[in-house]
């Protein structure tokens, strides 16, 4: 049985672009939690605007908090009222608190719960530490041939889904995604597993393009250079979050057919007559509920791979490094190893070579 310190390292944004390692106490489970050991830490757009702005919308951060919320683990204690026999086991965990009691959370949109306690958002900590709890229903149990980083990976993944599921996708439909960025390859992936019979990808960069070609993707389009005008999408997943693209996005999808904003963006100026004379659905998604046995059961079927898509490794002081990182666009997913300090070669060690 794991012997469970009382402290812990944590790796806390201090103030905007200031992380530091601090000794936190690890934190106490409730009756109802489990304590996870925390394995993988996937790297998301979203730490990386609160380590350089200090703010998402209205989520501001004015103490420090540690960042994070794409994980896994193995939980080594249990609450009072969860089975002891899940110590032990492997977890991928959904990083979120709803109240439970709300509209929404009874009638299961608990994603909208106002009183939402997620991951990394303030003032609620993340996990890029040691250790975490969470309500023993959200930490899934994952077999051994699903790996670590695979695993906390399922996070973004959970977001493709919730963004097919919002768009309705279905055999034989053509799908266009706008981005080539993590979240785009992921939604492509799971368009795919859906059953779409086209897939198609739009990025401006050419290095993008060709990552995703590597993902059962059907064809990838130069934006700059080639209209997307009349491609009847039926469902079309912005996920780049960039205006032009999103206007294009409209434009290239069929009457009646369902855009999914996945994206962060600002205001959006676009026609009202190419939304309203087509019958044009236009969402969104804001983060996803019961997505995680879906999750599981792509990657545990091969239909959707994540593993190939972490391009970084790094160690739980080189949490700032995983956060700036060099730009490169090859760079796709970054791990951070929460019980290792520092790893000598970020990409070897994302090829299992270090």
């Amino acid at each position: 049985m794991t012997e469970i310190p009382r402290t812990m390292n944590a790796s806390v944004l201090t103030e905007v672009q200031s992380i530091t390692i601090e000794q936190r106490p690890v934190p106490e489970v409730a009756p109802d939690e489990v304590l996870v050991q925390v394995a993988a830490v996937g790297v998301c757009g979203s730490d990386v605007h609160y380590y350089e702005h200090g703010r998402i919308g209205d989520f501001v951060v004015d103490a420090p908090i540690i960042l994070g919320h794409e994980l896994s683990g193995r939980i080594v204690a249990v609450g009072a009222d969860v089975d002891p026999a899940r110590v032990g086991r492997r977890v991928a965990v959904e990083p979120q608190r709803p109240c439970r009691v709300c509209d929404f959370c009874k009638s299961g949109a608990y994603n909208l719960c106002p009183k939402m306690e997620f991951f990394a958002t303030p003032p609620i900590d993340g996990a890029f530490c040691e250790y975490v709890t969470i309500q023993a229903d959200f930490a899934f149990d994952i077999p051994d041939s699903i790996s670590d980083n695979a695993a906390a990976l399922m996070e973004p993944l959970s977001v493709g889904i919730a963004a097919a599921q919002k768009g309705g996708v279905k055999v034989g439909d053509r799908v266009l995604v706008a981005g080539g960025g993590p979240i785009g390859i992921i939604a492509a992936q799971v368009a795919r597993a859906f059953g779409a019979s086209e897939v198609i990808v739009s990025d401006i960069n050419p290095a993008r393009r060709e990552l995703a070609l590597r993902y059962g993707v059907t064809r990838v389009v130069d934006p700059t250079a080639e209209s997307l005008d009349g491609l009847n999408a039926h469902v079309f997943i912005d996920a780049s979050g960039a205006a032009p693209a999103i206007r294009a996005g409209i434009r290239a999808t069929r009457p009646g057919g369902t855009v999914v904003l996945v994206g962060s963006a600002d205001e959006i100026p676009f026609s009202v007559p190419d939304v309203a004379m087509r019958e044009i659905n236009v969402t969104g998604i804001f983060r996803y509920t019961g997505t995680w046995p879906i999750a599981r059961t792509l990657v545990e079927s091969g239909q959707v791979d994540l593993d190939s898509l972490v391009t970084h490794v790094f160690g739980l002081e080189q949490v700032e490094e995983a956060l700036t990182g060099d730009g490169a666009l090859d760079s796709l997913k970054r791990i951070v190893r929460p019980g290792v300090a520092q790893v000598a070669d970020p990409v070897a060690a994302a090829r299992g070579e270090a």
